[in-house]
């Protein structure tokens, strides 16, 4: 696996940083560094979400999805969505 070059975040993604509070945001970097080290952590997901990677991490002692995508071959990280479980997966199909 080959070390990640590039990271890229979605307007929906920057959007959803902006709204996090500075201790968050450590807890958001911590999450990511996680990810440009091994970017197979997250769950890949399946059916119509087949291009999403979902890792989980805790912001703030509170359970937080990070969708992102990976690939290999441009070694891309791109973080794609934030946000706590509830009605996680059904605002992603609809933002993409």
């Amino acid at each position: 696996m080959a070390k990640i070059t590039q990271v890229l975040q979605t307007p929906t993604f920057k959007k959803a940083v902006k709204k996090l509070q500075q201790n968050q945001k450590k807890d958001l970097d911590k999450a990511v560094n996680e990810l440009i080290e091994n970017p197979l952590l997250g769950v890949q997901k399946k059916g119509d979400l087949t291009f999403l990677r979902v890792y989980k991490c805790k912001m703030n002692k509170q359970l937080t999805l990070l969708g992102y995508s990976y690939e290999d071959g441009t070694v891309t990280l791109e973080l794609m969505a934030l946000g706590t479980h509830e009605n996680f997966y059904r605002d992603i199909k609809n933002i993409f």
